[in-house]
């Protein structure tokens, strides 16, 4: 399902327009960006979680040649899945 298909089932589940489904959707995925980036930790309870984790630096190699090289420490973005999520998925 991609997001356009998301908006047209909640819209005619919910009855409320496309446009206003659309709208909401685009504010919470703005909100959970700008929320992580700040450090904070965002969780819709059994459902998902969002937070941000930091990643040492590390080596790696390079596939093509063998070669040694340095991976710089980042900071990246873990999503767990809830209990009724994986529940869902399990059928």
């Amino acid at each position: 399902m991609n997001k356009t298909e998301l908006v047209d089932a909640v819209a005619e589940k919910t009855g409320v327009s496309k446009k206003d489904v659309g709208a909401v959707i685009d504010g919470v995925f703005d909100q959970i960006c700008a929320s992580v980036s700040k450090g904070d930790k965002v969780a819709i309870p059994g459902m998902v979680s969002f937070e941000q984790v930091h990643r040492k630096a590390r080596k790696g190699f390079n596939p093509q040649t063998g070669e040694a090289i340095d991976i710089a420490a980042s900071m990246a973005v873990k999503v767990s899945a809830g209990a009724k999520l994986k529940a869902a998925a399990k059928g």
